[in-house]
């Protein structure tokens, strides 16, 4: 268990310290651009999946976890010790671009907050938005790493790619998180709050709906 929860918070920090490490640098140099931001984030969760999937499942997320645990393929016992150490990765991810990239910043809204997700438009718009993106990314990666009919050596490929895909035409939206740990690392080392519960709500009910699809149009005919 140890080892799994390692690998959850490692792999929790890889991915918002490259992620949002994109959108802050990106702020700083002008050097990315939003596609440069969103192909950061579909190619380091490609690499984790690859990477951590034989230690710990890659969920590096939140929402999939709850996500398994509803269709009871996750254990109960481990879904609060992962979401913590999920969260903490990210937190701790959060910091260390606090701490080295200080000096290139006054404010954090030159930053976009260290990189944290906020809506462009209204609530709606961006609840909706969210639930299906992680509707969408959850449903992948049911059918790419779950479903047993599944060609599981390309799961990782998939996966990352859809994050890539909605992060890119989303992002400018949303902020494309369909991760509640990639939006909570930013906001508690921001200190900005507005809205989070949002990229909470919205990504947890989007990838246990798609697990419940998934489970009952899907699985049933592996």
């Amino acid at each position: 268990m140890r080892k799994k929860l390692l690998a959850e918070l490692i792999g929790a920090y890889i991915l918002v310290f490259a992620g949002t490490g994109a959108v802050m640098i990106n702020d700083i140099t002008g050097a990315l651009g939003h596609v440069g931001i969103a192909l950061t984030f579909g190619f380091v969760v490609v690499a984790l999946i690859y990477s951590f999937a034989h230690l710990s499942g890659a969920h590096f997320n939140p929402a999939v976890t709850i996500a398994f645990w509803s269709i009871g393929e996750f254990d109960s016992r481990k879904v609060i010790p992962y979401i913590g150490a999920q969260i903490l990765g990210a937190i701790a991810a959060s910091a260390s671009l606090y701490f080295l990239l200080n000096e290139n910043f006054v404010t954090m809204s030159e930053v976009s907050y260290l990189g944290a997700t906020l809506p462009y438009g209204s609530v709606t718009q961006a609840f909706g938005f969210e639930l299906i993106l992680t509707f969408i990314l959850m449903i992948v990666i049911c059918s790419s790493a779950v479903h047993g009919k599944a060609t599981k050596d390309f799961a990782g490929l998939a996966i990352g790619l859809t994050v890539g895909l909605e992060a890119m035409f989303a992002g400018p939206i949303t902020g494309g998180s369909m991760n509640p740990a990639r939006s909570i690392g930013p906001a508690v080392m921001s200190g900005n709050y507005e809205h989070l519960w949002i990229y909470i709500a919205a990504t947890i009910i989007g990838a246990v709906i798609a697990a419940q699809v998934f489970l009952k149009l899907f699985q049933s005919e592996s």
